[in-house]
């Protein structure tokens, strides 16, 4: 397999990363590979089907080119610093400038333990890798920027968590891996020279337009704000929105514990190690301030006059809310057809949202059928929900059906469709993997006999209300 590396991370300090080899596995098999991404990072997509296909995507075998390494990075989880971590199951293989021109890193991620392990395995097990391989790129065919899936083996392994599981690598493509918690480690340590450098290295690969770290933070937090803008017109939870999973090129990083919302209700979490509802779907925005205010702190350290620099820093953090209001505005604009949002227009769409909180209803159903016929079939109270419509029709744009088509997926990956696949890729069965994959990448197309059953919700005992890290 030839893979065009062209490297520049492993070309920075050497404190920023540790140089280190996937550990072999047993007997690797591919489960499923990405050919339409390969094609964009200038892999031939035959070479995908090559006998040594498997052997690469496990770690086997590393191709002329790569520089295998390990990133540090410190980060707050769950809003206690924690002043060393790092890449502890991921093996960032090398970079390429796609055919697009944009720079990105391929990473293994369950590649075996690094420097930064922490006394664990840097192994993974199947199941996280089914769900981060389907809901990353159910998240790019809908538009979020986010990491992909280039490929997921099986390793012929177990893996040891509360039971024996069968292990697996997933292949990570994302425009970079470098993370709020990447610059808080240097900032912390006083690595005056390291931070520099990451920064100017930013600038060069995210942000050419930036002069210094202050534009770098503006840009930073616009991306990150209508980021989650994004998020929250999905109805998806992170789960773990620490500092360390916040990417600076502006992606959705680390499929943990995510899930998307079936019933709406704002305070909705899923993952199990959110115990008080940190990262819960409404307070989203009001976390993404906090972690942006965490990469200012790590800025300030290389401005001349840092008083002056917390004080701007900090009014940069304090436009975030704003940025993030606008985008909101213009996300559920969208989805409710309207072409051109106003701030009264906001009223309108709490409303409903607190329409459907009271009711239960389907998040993604409800806006996807919003002007369909039984819409209001959603609703347990059906009086209000025709008093609320009634209001919304003159909002709507001449073209409110196409704008609402492409605002309104048909299909996202629900959580018990994915633990339907979970269960059965654990006998080897692949089938409902590769069916859910079609599915939730073509999200925007009118629903068929085949992919209906992917848009339905689930009946209660179907309800998946926790969600789990491979860790």
């Amino acid at each position: 397999m030839r893979i065009p590396f062209d490297n520049s991370y492993a070309q920075l300090p050497p404190q920023m990363y540790t140089a280190q080899l996937p550990t072999p596995v047993k007997a690797p098999q591919v489960i499923a590979t990405n050919a339409a991404l390969a094609t964009i990072l200038g892999i031939d997509p035959a070479d995908l089907a090559a006998p040594d296909a498997a052997q690469v995507f496990a770690g086997n075998h590393i191709p002329d080119g790569a520089a295998p390494l390990a990133q540090v990075y410190a980060g707050h989880q769950f809003g206690n610093w924690n002043p060393q971590l790092g890449d502890g199951r991921a093996v960032l293989l090398g970079e390429v400038v796609s055919t697009d021109g944009i720079r990105r890193d391929i990473q293994l991620k369950g590649a075996g333990p690094t420097p930064y392990s922490r006394s664990g395995d840097g192994r993974a097990w199947l199941g996280p890798v089914m769900r981060e391989y389907l809901v990353s790129e159910a998240m790019h065919a809908m538009g979020v920027p986010t990491t992909r899936a280039l490929a997921a083996v099986t390793t012929g392994e177990d893996v040891y968590r509360e039971e024996r599981l069968p292990g697996a690598v997933i292949s990570r493509v994302a425009q970079s891996h470098i993370r709020v918690g990447t610059f808080q480690f240097f900032a912390s340590r006083g690595d005056m020279q390291a931070l520099q450098a990451l920064t100017d290295h930013v600038i060069a690969r995210h942000y050419p337009d930036a002069t210094g770290p202050a534009d770098l933070l503006d840009l930073v937090i616009a991306r990150y704000a209508k980021l989650i803008a994004q998020w929250m017109g999905l109805g998806f939870i992170h789960g773990v929105m620490n500092t360390d999973n916040v990417s600076i090129a502006g992606e959705t990083i680390d499929y943990g514990p995510c899930a998307f919302m079936d019933g709406f209700h704002p305070d909705s979490v899923f993952s199990a190690i959110d115990q008080y509802g940190r990262y819960a779907y409404s307070n989203q925005p009001g976390i993404g301030t906090w972690n942006m205010a965490q990469f200012a702190t790590a800025l300030i350290p290389l401005m001349p006059d840092r008083d002056a620099a917390i004080e701007d820093f900090t009014a940069a953090v304090h436009r975030m809310p704003a940025l993030y209001e606008e985008a909101w505005l213009s996300v559920f604009g969208a989805k409710l057809g309207i072409a051109n949002p106003v701030e009264e227009d906001r009223v309108l769409i709490t409303d409903l949202l607190d329409l459907m909180a009271k009711n239960g209803a389907d998040f993604t159903n409800t806006f996807a059928n919003l002007d369909a016929a039984n819409a209001r079939d959603q609703f347990i109270n059906r009086d209000a929900f025709n008093t609320w419509a009634a209001r919304w029709q003159p909002r709507k744009a001449a073209d409110a059906a196409t704008i609402m088509a492409r605002a309104n997926p048909q299909i996202i990956p629900r959580n018990h469709r994915i633990e339907e696949v979970i269960q059965a890729s654990r006998t080897g069965d692949y089938a409902p993997f590769h069916a859910l994959l079609a599915a939730v990448t073509a999200p925007y197309a009118p629903l068929t006999e085949t992919t209906a059953q992917f848009a339905r919700a689930p009946s209660k005992d179907e309800m998946v209300t926790r969600t789990f890290c491979g860790t």
